[in-house]
C-alpha cells in the first residue's frame, strides 16, 4: 500500500480533519508500536511499510539509536501505548486510541496476514484489542 493511500485511509477511519492530523497519528502509533515489540519483528513490519513510516519504525525499533523513551521489546501496556500515541501526536489519550485503531486497522490491510498475526502475538491482550476484531482473535496467545 502507498504512503498517500494510507494516509488518507487513517484520515478517514479516525475521522481526522485533514492530513497532517492523519500523518502525525500514523507516526506516532508506528513508532510507539515498534517500541514494544520485538526488534526483529519490527523489521519485519517496517519492511512491507511505505519508506517513510518504515523509517519512523525502524527508528524506534534500533537499540543503537537510544531515541524515544524505550527500547524495542519494552514491556508495556495499554495506558503507556495511549500515552507515548498521544504526547508523539499532541493529542489526549482517547483521541490516540482512536486514531490507533484506525492506523492498526491500515496496517492490518497493508501487512501480510501471517505478519498481522505474529505482530497480534507479540503483543499484550490490551494492545492487541486495537487491532481489527478478525485479526485479534486470531492473534491470541499462543
Amino acid at each position: 500500500m502507498r504512503h498517500d493511500e494510507m494516509i488518507g485511509k487513517v484520515q478517514a477511519l479516525a475521522q481526522l480533519p485533514d492530513r497532517g492530523a492523519a500523518e502525525r497519528a500514523a507516526h506516532a502509533v508506528v513508532s510507539t508500536l515498534s517500541e514494544r515489540l520485538p526488534a526483529g519483528l519490527a523489521r519485519h513490519v517496517a519492511a512491507q511499510l511505505p519508506p517513510d513510516m518504515a523509517a519512523a519504525m525502524r527508528e524506534a525499533a534500533d537499540p543503537a539509536t537510544g531515541h524515544g523513551p524505550g527500547a524495542a521489546g519494552e514491556r508495556f501496556g495499554l495506558t503507556t501505548f495511549a500515552g507515548r500515541v498521544a504526547a508523539r501526536a499532541g493529542t489526549d489519550e482517547d483521541t490516540a486510541l482512536r486514531d490507533a485503531a484506525a492506523v492498526m486497522e491500515v496496517l492490518d490491510a497493508a501487512l501480510a496476514p501471517e505478519l498481522t498475526e505474529r505482530m497480534a502475538g507479540a503483543l499484550p491482550a490490551d494492545i492487541r484489542e486495537l487491532l481489527p476484531v478478525g485479526r485479534a482473535v486470531q492473534g491470541t496467545e499462543g
